[in-house]
């Protein structure tokens, strides 16, 4: 793929096949397995905040609803249409992410929502699939200059204003759509030595941004040692959900840590109680799925009719491993928490809305 990646020429859109159906079938697996075990681990919370136990269910049902609609939209929409708008996307994620700033929605004491009459959405959910559009229309449209050490810089302070405004309430994301930038380049650029400089410059950043506020200093220092720290406690239950499911774990329904144990368990820490009821078996099996996913993706950007296709599939395969990955090294005390959700299995409207659309857009590509 990277290097036969700069040579291809725009496909036609005329000529269609059908969908890829093994990528389809994945992510209905994941939509569907993901459902079930939201509900078994949001029933308690549902039950003792809203007095209804399908609370969490019956909203990421219809969150669901939406997006496998707008998954059938999309891949039925030849993807250049929407390179053609892809400057117009990132414009108005920037309006968004900016938005959130001065008339964002505060939970938990994070300012990430944004609010529309009875609805409510994370722009920075948005802010993923119009990164991913805009690199691949600007790298499409200077093909000829991706090799350029410069040029690679560019593309990169090009999507730096969305960072930072995400980065400012929302770390976890902010470093994912760094890495889909990094990515990207990476796959179009036919030289591997500069990545080393971005590497470096990368993690000086990151650096830079966890030493501005003292309460990411305090999460380094809670991942640490997270007993000695009250925070710790929501990493020190979650460690012992893990612990506790063996190898087969105690059954669909019976985890003990989701009563209360391990706060919001249906968000971040949702894997931790998939561990504890299925045990090593079962998070090995989602992995697997997660995995087959990934290569799924990897194959039908192999075989993309050009560049624009290639580059898209490498963007969405890179935001779904990033996330996936950053969420269980979380959950399992591997790297300070950021507060990151497992795509498709998470409680969260906006994110699975958004998720779906990216496979949408995946499939269309597949269907050239």
């Amino acid at each position: 793929m990277k290097s036969s990646g700069i040579s291809r020429t725009p496909a036609s859109s005329g000529s269609q096949k059908p969908a890829d159906y093994l990528l389809l079938t994945l992510v209905l697996l994941l939509v569907i397995y993901g459902l079930l075990l939201l509900y078994s681990t949001s029933a308690y919370n549902g039950r003792v905040k809203f007095h209804d136990s399908a609370y969490y269910f019956k909203k990421q049902a219809f969150a669901t609803v939406l997006g496998l609609f707008a998954l059938y939209v999309t891949s039925h929409i030849d993807y250049h249409r929407f390179l053609a708008l892809a400057p117009w996307f990132y414009l108005f994620s920037l309006i968004l992410s900016l938005a959130v700033l001065f008339v964002g929605d505060a939970y938990n004491g994070s300012r990430r929502w944004l609010s529309i009459g009875p609805f409510s959405f994370q722009p920075s959910e948005f802010a993923k699939i119009a990164v991913i559009l805009f690199l691949t229309w600007l790298m499409e449209r200077t093909r000829t200059k991706t090799g350029s050490t410069w040029f690679m810089l560019f593309v990169l302070l090009s999507i730096l204003p969305v960072i930072a405004l995400v980065g400012s309430n929302n770390l976890s994301t902010a470093i994912i759509l760094l890495g889909i930038g990094v990515i990207t380049i990476f796959v179009s650029n036919p030289r591997y030595l500069p990545f080393i400089g971005i590497g470096c410059s990368g993690l000086a950043f990151v650096g830079i941004f966890l030493s501005l506020e003292s309460y990411r200093l305090e999460r380094l220092a809670i991942w640490r040692d997270p007993e000695k720290y009250e925070k710790g406690f929501q990493t020190i239950q979650g460690l012992y959900a893990i612990g506790s499911g063996g190898l087969f774990g105690k059954g669909f329904g019976n985890s003990l840590q989701k009563l209360g144990f391990v706060p919001e368990a249906q968000n971040d820490m949702i894997f931790s109680i998939i561990c504890e009821e299925t045990g090593l078996v079962g998070a090995i099996l989602l992995i697997l799925i997660f995995l087959l996913l990934l290569w799924r993706l990897m194959v039908i950007a192999v075989h993309a009719p050009d560049l624009s296709g290639a580059l898209i599939l490498a963007g969405i395969l890179s935001h779904l491993a990033i996330q996936v990955l950053l969420n269980i090294a979380v959950v399992t005390n591997t790297i300070p928490n950021t507060g990151i959700t497992l795509p498709f299995i998470s409680y969260g409207g906006t994110s699975v809305v958004f998720l779906l659309s990216e496979m949408g857009i995946a499939l269309s590509v597949s269907r050239r």
